[in-house]
């Protein structure tokens, strides 16, 4: 069954209006994120032991959205997966959890025919919006599908604010893609718009895969075999135990990762945390913000606010893709 998040949301609110597509279209160099690079003939297998992901079936033409949890179901990385090669492959995350999550992953590595290693400085990143993936791959392709140009990799991602977006991988030194330049807060505001958030050290350990919406996103399969935490992710699909979701949020405020949002029913207690957060061009900020549902569910009149019960008010903004109730 798929079931689609009904927020609340203030109509013909300037703050909420999103800027001319002509000015979301353009190529940022995406230094925010870095690059674990896994490499043998064990790669695919060792993957498929530790990530949500069933990385055996991934195809040289396909990437995936990943979680590495705990034993706990608690996701300590977040990743764009793909393969390059069939034994090597790609995880692309923030880099502020790049080298502890790389120093997790090698301990799991025992006996396999893999060596893992930070390939940040191996690759150069670049984000790709609007018009500017026309020029490169002639149109749009669905999230998830991945190009080969030579020894470059396209991957498109799940759109933000209406507009599609890619992701540009080539070798250091390798020439930026043609196109207009983008601010990178500008890409900020589109993955926040586009309702996914990757893991950064301030939500670490903070949240099952379904509090962030993976499982609607493509970043589960709850068909592969056993990975650390998968009981728990599991349990938490199929019993009916999640009591928490992602949801698109605007504010007057400065969110920032990690911080704690509040309902007016609990002034003590915190309801929800924000995942994610990006200045919106038009004005104010737009955030994900992991939230206990019944508490997204009585958000009218002001009744979600930012950092305490006195903080400022957010405003629940519709979700860019359909929940999954049930798989």
């Amino acid at each position: 069954m798929i079931i689609q998040a009904m927020p609340t949301i203030h109509e013909n609110n300037p703050m909420t209006m999103s800027p001319p597509a002509a000015a979301m279209s353009g190529i940022a160099e995406l230094t925010h994120w870095g690059v674990i690079r896994v490499a043998g003939e064990d790669a695919t297998k060792f993957l498929q032991g530790q990530l949500t992901q069933d990385v055996a079936l991934l195809g040289l033409s396909e990437a995936r959205l990943a979680a590495f949890c705990t034993a706990k179901g608690r996701m300590q990385a977040s990743f764009i997966v793909f393969k390059r090669s069939h034994d090597e492959v790609l995880l692309v995350c923030s880099r502020d959890i790049l080298a502890a999550t790389l120093k997790r992953l090698s301990m799991f590595v025992l006996r396999a025919k893999v060596k893992l290693s930070d390939a940040s400085a191996e690759f150069a990143l670049y984000g790709v919006v609007g018009n500017a993936i026309e020029s490169i791959a002639g149109s749009a392709r669905p999230a998830w599908v991945k190009l080969d140009f030579d020894a470059e990799n396209m991957v498109f991602l799940h759109p933000g604010a209406g507009q599609p977006r890619a992701l540009w991988c080539a070798p250091a030194g390798t020439p930026a893609p043609q196109g207009p330049q983008m601010d990178l807060a500008l890409w900020h505001w589109l993955e926040v718009q586009s309702g996914i958030a990757m893991i950064t050290q301030p939500i670490f350990e903070a949240f099952v895969p379904q509090m962030l919406n993976y499982e609607s996103v493509g970043g589960v399969n709850f068909k592969k075999g056993c990975y650390p935490g998968q009981e728990v992710v599991a349990r938490s699909q199929f019993r009916g135990t999640l009591k928490r979701r992602a949801y698109l949020t605007h504010t007057a405020g400065t969110p920032t990762v990690g911080q704690e949002v509040f309902h007016a029913l609990d002034a003590e207690q915190p309801c929800g945390l924000v995942a994610a957060a990006a200045a919106n061009p038009a004005g104010g900020f737009d955030a994900v913000v992991s939230m206990q549902t019944a508490a997204a569910a009585d958000s009218a009149n002001g009744r979600l606010t930012l950092g305490s019960s006195t903080g400022a008010a957010l405003v629940l903004l519709p979700l860019p893709y359909p929940l999954l109730e049930d798989i």
